[in-house]
């Protein structure tokens, strides 16, 4: 135990000159061996005795001067703890507990484990209150032990200097690097994410507005030119539109059916004849196209059948009619004779003027009469079923034609089919027709008797002469006689009049009959 005291006694000795020399200002550096562990046990104590007054012992170890203490520190500090690439120690910065060397304790243990090998030197020794005796405090002005680490550029000169506590490459107090990092990317796409939708807003707004201009037009049109379309019956908004884009009425046909569609007139457009100009808008073309053409003002013109083109011209002549009905019905773009087996030598539409009675605007006009005569014809022309007279080599032009023959002689209804039935009987038989109404219609005389120069003259037309049929129909045949053309009677007539003053046609199958007949019923007047 004396050994214990006497090296204990030396100990607090060496401490009290190291507190000397520290007010002194001699040493600011903290000493790595001094452990403070030791110190204090005896000079806490109020009252010293004997350990001043006694001699003081020669020194075993010569003293420490503080260059080599201090790098004795150093090279202490850098056995225990290795510092990173970019950080350095710096002295004095540990905190204020003597006895905890440091925020790094485990670096100095060595040290005191050095100084004293038994940690009970301190169990025996009272605690000591720092103001208590000669020398004050017993850690006065000392400069707190321990180590922090710094950047090197904090310790490289004021030059370069960081605020303490940030290293190199170091980010600010706050976001971790890597949450600000990401914090920013996420900018970023939200940032792009909003720049596209505002150009695809931008873009919607944009089409909005130019179909808007494209269908409403507001800054208007610039018509010019006159043009006449037709629309024909049952045309849709689509037809129409492109019907009117093509004669340049309108731009569009498309933009024309959205502006139908969209203004609720795709059903109210109407068929007919429209006088309209050259770059119209939508507006004024819906507006032409579904506003109901004010009431005309019409005739009824009535042709009956049996009449012959010159007949009919003679009439439209005397009522007013301005025109030529011969020269209108020689050909047609809506009729060709030929397309019905009509012989190349044909020139006229005789037979195809379908009789019948037709409203005319005012004032009429002869082109529009024989129009709608041809579109009858051909409307119940196709009704007519050819099977039987093409079975007997008969063409629909055949079958016209002798159906103008049986509207010249048959006195009634009833003896339609019969006069038919004489007709095919002879064309089969290959007699003569020997028909008046062939005669009176190649020498005009409809209403006097024929005579003999006129009975006998050399026309194609005179089938007493001539055998077969005539060269065209004679009249404009009803839809009756046409029936009974191509459905004649089945009977073995040659022969046929018709009484006097009676309106009856009498038949027979001979000539002695037929002659017979004529001679019974011969009246000189009615």
């Amino acid at each position: 135990m004396a050994e214990r005291s006497e090296r204990t006694a030396e100990e607090r000795e060496a401490a009290r000159r190291e507190r000397e020399r520290r007010r002194a200002g001699v040493f600011n550096e903290p000493d790595p061996f001094d452990d403070f562990a030791d110190v204090g046990a005896e000079d806490r104590r109020p009252h010293r005795g004997a350990a001043e007054s006694a001699p003081a012992p020669a020194d075993p170890l010569p003293p420490i001067s503080p260059p080599a203490r201090a790098q004795a520190s150093r090279r202490a500090a850098a056995s225990q703890t290795e510092p990173p690439p970019t950080e350095a120690y710096e002295i004095g910065d540990a905190p204020s507990d003597p006895f905890d060397h440091g925020t790094e304790g485990a670096a100095d243990a060595p040290h005191a484990a050095g100084r004293d090998d038994d940690p009970g030197d301190f169990e025996d020794e009272p605690s000591h209150d720092p103001g208590a005796g000669d020398d004050g405090p017993l850690f006065e002005d000392e400069v707190p032990s321990g180590t922090r680490r710094v950047s090197r550029l904090q310790a490289d000169g004021p030059g370069r200097r960081r605020p303490a506590g940030r290293t190199r490459g170091q980010r600010r107090p706050g976001r971790p690097p890597r949450e600000r990092t990401a914090a920013k990317r996420t900018g970023r796409s939200h940032s792009w994410v909003g720049r596209g939708v505002a150009a695809v807003v931008l873009l919607i707004v944009a089409a909005i507005i130019w179909l808007a201009v494209e269908v409403y037009q507001p800054f208007g049109t610039s018509p010019h030119g006159s043009v006449t379309v037709v629309v024909p019956a049952r045309t849709g908004a689509h037809q129409i539109g492109n019907l009117l884009a093509r004669q340049g009425v309108i731009p569009s046909g498309f933009f024309f059916e959205l502006r139908a569609t969209l203004a609720g007139d795709r059903g109210k457009l109407r068929s007919g004849t429209y006088h309209l100009q050259e770059g119209m808008s939508y507006g004024a073309v819906l507006t032409k196209l579904t506003t109901p053409p004010p009431v005309a003002k019409t005739s009824d013109l009535t042709i009956t059948p049996g009449h012959t083109r010159g007949q009919v011209s003679a009439l439209l002549h005397k009522q007013g009619l301005k025109g030529s009905y011969l020269a209108a019905t020689r050909s047609s773009p809506l009729l060709d004779p030929h397309a019905y087996g009509a012989p190349r030598s044909v020139r006229s539409l005789e037979g195809f003027l379908f009789p019948d009675t037709f409203r005319l605007v005012d004032p009429v006009k002869i082109s529009a009469l024989v129009d709608d005569q041809l579109r009858d014809f051909k409307q119940h022309f196709a009704q007519v079923n050819l099977g039987y007279a093409r079975s007997k080599h008969l063409t629909a032009y055949d079958v016209l034609t002798i159906a103008s023959l049986i509207s010249g002689e048959a006195a009634t209804t009833h003896d339609l089919p019969l006069v038919s039935s004489v007709i095919y009987n002879r064309l089969r038989d290959g007699m003569p027709l020997g028909l008046d109404s062939t005669t009176r219609y190649a020498t005009g005389n409809f209403t006097g008797p024929l005579t003999d120069s006129q009975l006998h003259s050399p026309s194609p037309y005179n089938t007493r002469v001539h055998t077969g049929l005539p060269p065209t129909p004679i009249d404009s045949p009803s839809m009756a006689d046409i029936q009974a053309a191509a459905h004649p009677a089945q009977t073995n007539y040659l022969y046929f009049f018709t009484k006097p003053c009676t309106n009856r046609s009498v038949f027979a199958t001979n000539y002695t009959q037929f002659l017979n007949l004529v001679a019974a019923d011969r009246r000189t007047h009615c």
